[in-house]
């Protein structure tokens, strides 16, 4: 069994690698490829970037990621693969497509923050795209998860190029939205979110790591990332033990895991005014940016996602307001691309739940970037949601959908709901003050987790199929 283990996934492996260097030999035939661009920022940090565009004398459009993540075109795995694809999507399209690791992460100077610092980055590289003579003055952003988050924010500061922007599988920011207050996911009713715990384990540099010389050259960089990126690799941890841990600001460390921001954000309580010092967005930030937002109901801030939605909506000018549009699919967390005939969350199927991503979000794009009179927002429903249990899409002017009724349920028993075979059942009456029932609580021993909308734990929770986050 061992080495048939071992021989899949090698061949697994080799396959990545051939799929990767298929994708990049298609795109080197259609695009000048420029990596490990420097790109400086006000205080004279260079964030590494690589640069995918067409080959043509016109100017163009850029559709621009900017991540924490790994994006080494050299090497193997899902994620490169996944990263040489948009990049070939967009230039094939018409599009430069630049992707570049936020300060801190990989090739990129300066210190790392989960937040975002500082938040004019963002503003600091449309001003260095806009001034390229291949770029036609027009930004997109794009992004899941990490690869979101600091959109919303860097719309409050409405660069002129920042024409559009798709945030997928998005925090709402810190601050109060809606009913929540959000301190970008960490926290949710004041208990900290432990797939931080998880998530920061496998991606926190250590403070400690090694560091390339300050000003390294291009030329040095574009040899060193063909063998060497920076690229730390994280022991596996069984989380559905690791994660009881106590106390969890130790968590990390009982693991021996890198030292980095978890040691700080872990201490930080909800109220702390350094939430408010990041490059998050804050609820009492303008919003300046026309926006196609994506997002899931088994995703950990579904709620929050869609109060920021109407946010917008609310807040903004009208102009912008009115060019807000979402779209809530039945997935995992930044799966959208994953739903078959047979979509199958957990062990549950949901049904047929594919959509054209491609091409709503190039749509998108094209209407704003490329100004193609595609009509795209007289078309395009404010809401498009799939309805489990129905599997099916419907739309909407509004969210919750004009007609919608909320309806309250019930636990209830008739004393004895304490097992399988049990009598506890959901009524539409609240139950009697008479009919008690009880259960021990124990947090030493929690009820185990079997799905849900949760994200990265890797095996803390049942029937969660774990995703490498784009």
């Amino acid at each position: 069994m061992k080495r048939l283990s071992l021989f899949t996934l090698l061949l697994a492996a080799l396959c990545s690698i051939a799929t990767a260097q298929t994708i990049k030999e298609k795109l080197e035939e259609i695009a000048i490829i420029d990596q490990k661009v420097m790109m400086p920022m006000r205080d004279g940090v260079r964030l590494a970037t690589d640069i995918y565009r067409p080959k043509t004398d016109k100017k163009v459009p850029v559709i621009f990621s900017r991540t924490p993540y790994n994006f080494n075109s050299y090497g193997d795995g899902e994620e490169r693969t996944r990263g040489l694809q948009r990049a070939y999507d967009a230039v094939s399209r018409g599009y430069a497509y630049v992707v570049q690791n936020e300060r801190g992460r990989y090739f990129s100077e300066g210190e790392w923050d989960i937040l975002g610092v500082p938040l004019t980055d963002g503003y600091d590289a449309f001003s260095w795209m806009t001034d390229q003579e291949w770029c036609n003055g027009k930004i997109g952003t794009f992004g899941c998860s990490s690869t979101a988050e600091w959109q919303m924010a860097v719309a409050a500061l409405d660069h002129p190029s920042h024409a559009a922007m798709v945030p997928m599988g998005f925090g709402a920011g810190v601050g109060k939205v809606g009913d929540f207050y959000e301190q970008g996911n960490w926290y949710r009713g004041g208990v900290e979110q432990m797939l931080f715990f998880a998530w920061l384990y496998s991606v926190q540099h250590d403070e400690m790591r090694p560091r390339l010389p300050e000003g390294i050259t291009q030329e040095d960089l574009l040899r060193l990332q063909r063998f060497y990126d920076m690229s730390p690799e994280y022991p596996s941890v069984d989380w559905s033990e690791g994660l009881k841990h106590l106390p969890i600001q130790d968590i990390i460390k009982a693991h021996n895991g890198a030292e980095g921001v978890y040691e700080k954000m872990v201490r930080r309580k909800p109220n702390d005014p350094a939430w408010f010092e990041g490059g998050l967005y804050h609820d009492n930030m303008d919003f300046g940016v026309p926006s196609f937002w994506f997002c899931s109901w088994y995703d950990v801030s579904i709620s929050p996602n869609l109060a920021l939605f109407n946010h917008v909506r609310n807040t903004a000018d009208k102009e912008v307001a009115d060019n807000q549009y979402l779209v809530i699919a039945p997935t995992l967390h930044c799966a959208y691309w994953r739903a078959t005939e047979n979509t199958v969350v957990g062990e549950r199927s949901v049904g047929d739940a594919r959509l054209d991503y491609d091409g709503l979000i190039y749509g998108w794009f094209d209407y704003w970037l490329k100004n193609e009179q595609n009509r795209i927002t007289d078309t395009l429903p404010r809401v498009q949601y799939y309805v489990m249990g129905e599997n099916k899409w419907k739309t909407s002017d509004t969210w919750p959908p004009e007609n919608a009724e909320s309806t309250a349920f019930y636990i209830d028993s008739d004393g004895g709901a304490n097992s399988l075979f049990g009598n506890g059942r959901l009524t539409l009456d609240p139950p009697s003050q008479d009919n008690k029932d009880s259960f021990t609580y124990d947090p030493m021993n929690p009820v185990t987790s079997y799905g849900g909308n949760v994200c990265c734990t890797g095996n803390a929770a049942v029937s969660y199929t774990h995703l490498t986050l784009p």
